[in-house]
C-alpha cells in the first residue's frame, strides 16, 4: 500500500506527515512561536548573534524556511547548511551562500577581503547582510570563534553583519565553554525548542490531518498517546509513526488508526529509536507543570 493510495483511502489531498520541512504545515506551538519571535527579534534589532537550538526533528529548519519567506528587501541573506572544515572552508561556505564570486584558489586573506568588501558595499547601498547557519553544532569551537571574528566588521552603532545560528543542543554546550566566552558575549538572544508534550502532540496530529482535508480524528486518542510516548515528543518521529500507521490502517481497509495498529508497527521494528536521553519522560513533565501553573 503506497502513500498515494492511503491518501485516496482517507480522502487526503496529500500526505499529512511528510518528513520534508514545509512551512505550509507549520504548527505554531508556544515554543515555536517563541523561537520564531527570537529570530525576528534578532533580525529587527540588528543583533550580531542570535542562537536557536533544539533536538533533531523539532522543526528548526522549518522555522528557517518560514523566516526566509518574510525577509525584507533591505537584507542580503545567505543560508549555510551542514558546514564543516577549517576557517578557509568556512569563508568559502560564506561567500558561496551569499553568491559572492571569488577565485577557487583564493587564500584566506583574499577571501576575507572579498567578504569584507561585499558587506561594506551592501551597507553603502542601505542593505545589511544576514548569514543563517543551520546545523551550526557541526562547526566546532575553532570555527565558531572564526565566526565571531567576522562580526568585527561591525563598527559603531551600525551592525553590517548579523549571524543567526541554528543547531542541536550541543551548540548550546559549546557556546557555554570558557574558551568561547567572547563568542557568548556577542549572543544577543537565544532560545531552545523543547519537544512536544502530550496535549500539544494531540493538537499537532489533528492539525496535520486537517491541513490535507481530513477530520483530524483519523488517529484515535489512545493511538496518539502511544505515538507521543514512543516519539518522546519529537515532531519528525511523530510524523514517521503517523505516516506508517496510516499505511497500516489503509492496507487493513480501516478508516481509523487504532492503538492496536500503532502497537503493531512499533512491534514490527519499523521505527528506529535514536534518542540519547529520555526527553519525553523528563522535559515533558516540567513543561506540563508550567502550563498548569
Amino acid at each position: 500500500m503506497s502513500a498515494d493510495l492511503y491518501c485516496e483511502h482517507f480522502g487526503f489531498s496529500e500526505r499529512p506527515f511528510s518528513l520534508s520541512p514545509d512551512p505550509d504545515f507549520l504548527f505554531w506551538t508556544r515554543a515555536h512561536m517563541r523561537a520564531f519571535s527570537i529570530l525576528e527579534y534578532g533580525i529587527t534589532t540588528r543583533a550580531p548573534l542570535t542562537v536557536v537550538t533544539g533536538e533533531v526533528g523539532t522543526g528548526k529548519t522549518t522555522l528557517i524556511q518560514q523566516i526566509l519567506r518574510q525577509i525584507d528587501r533591505d537584507l542580503r541573506v545567505g543560508l549555510i547548511s551542514n558546514a564543516r572544515g577549517n576557517r578557509d572552508d568556512l569563508l568559502r561556505w560564506v561567500l558561496n551562500a551569499l553568491d559572492v564570486k571569488h577565485p577557487a584558489d583564493a587564500d584566506y586573506v583574499s577571501m576575507f577581503q572579498t567578504f569584507q568588501d561585499f558587506v561594506i558595499d551592501a551597507y553603502s547601498e542601505g542593505q545589511r547582510v544576514v548569514l543563517i547557519i543551520d546545523e551550526a553544532q557541526n562547526l566546532g569551537v575553532d570555527t565558531l570563534e572564526e565566526l565571531r571574528m567576522l562580526t568585527n566588521i561591525n563598527s559603531g552603532k551600525d551592525e553590517l553583519l548579523q549571524l543567526i545560528l541554528v543547531g542541536q543542543p550541543e551548540l548550546r554546550q559549546m557556546i557555554a565553554r570558557p574558551d568561547l566566552r567572547q563568542f557568548a558575549q556577542r549572543v544577543s538572544a537565544t532560545y531552545h525548542i523543547e519537544p512536544l508534550d502530550l496535549k500539544t502532540t494531540r493538537q499537532y496530529v489533528a492539525h496535520r490531518l486537517q491541513a490535507v482535508g481530513g477530520t483530524g480524528r483519523e488517529i484515535s486518542p489512545s493511538a496518539v498517546t502511544l505515538i507521543a510516548s514512543h516519539s518522546q515528543g519529537i515532531p519528525r518521529v511523530i510524523n514517521k509513526i503517523c505516516d506508517l500507521a496510516l499505511v497500516y490502517a489503509a492496507s487493513a481497509e480501516r478508516k481509523l488508526v487504532s492503538l492496536a495498529i500503532v502497537k503493531e508497527l512499533i512491534d514490527d521494528g519499523v521505527i528506529i529509536q535514536t534518542f540519547t536521553s529520555p526527553l519525553f519522560l523528563t522535559n515533558r513533565v516540567n513543561v506540563s507543570q508550567k502550563a498548569a501553573e
